[in-house]
């Protein structure tokens, strides 16, 4: 049996339960998180986030790409979102590498480089406050008004806030 075998199964278990059907489109909360997709994070459990309460966005790092700006604005203009909060953490993976050594050692193993950043910095606080500013400057989010960064600490679950420059 596979791991995916293994959910399929746990998804049968949760579908049998499942009494969620009439919760409403747009997020009950109005948030939307961008967060680091590491597996240490539960940004449901860690923020207090039932189901429907926010819509929840994970990639490497958790930082802001053209990807998440799509994802923002549709979250914003067309499903009545008006706060983004961003979640980096520390012992973060993308402080462990320089695009350009990965970049290089795909070129190397498949004969082509990749067309797309792969996102990775030298300083957390610092992503995070170019990751709100990336937002602030968007033409296409319309609600800036609330938008908070912040370092999850992996090792005491505490949330820390990171001050926009």
């Amino acid at each position: 049996m596979s791991v995916t075998d293994d959910l399929l199964r746990n998804n049968e278990e949760y579908a049998r339960g499942f009494d969620k059907a009439d919760l409403p489109l747009p997020p009950a909360r109005g948030v939307a998180v961008v967060a680091c997709m590491d597996a240490r994070l539960d940004v449901h459990k860690m923020l207090g986030l039932q189901e429907g309460d926010a819509h929840v966005i994970s990639n490497a790092g958790g930082v802001i790409t053209d990807d998440e700006i799509r994802s923002l604005t549709i979250s914003q203009r067309l499903l009545g979102t008006t706060e983004i909060v961003l979640i980096h953490h520390t012992d973060c993976g993308m402080l462990t590498f320089s695009d350009d050594e990965v970049a290089d050692a795909i070129e190397a193993d498949t004969g082509v480089r990749p067309p797309f950043a792969l996102g990775s910095f030298p300083d957390l606080e610092q992503d995070v406050r170019d990751s709100i500013e990336k937002i602030k400057t968007s033409p296409f989010i319309p609600n800036k008004d609330s938008v908070r960064g912040f370092v999850y600490e992996v090792e005491s679950g505490r949330l820390r806030e990171v001050a926009a420059a």
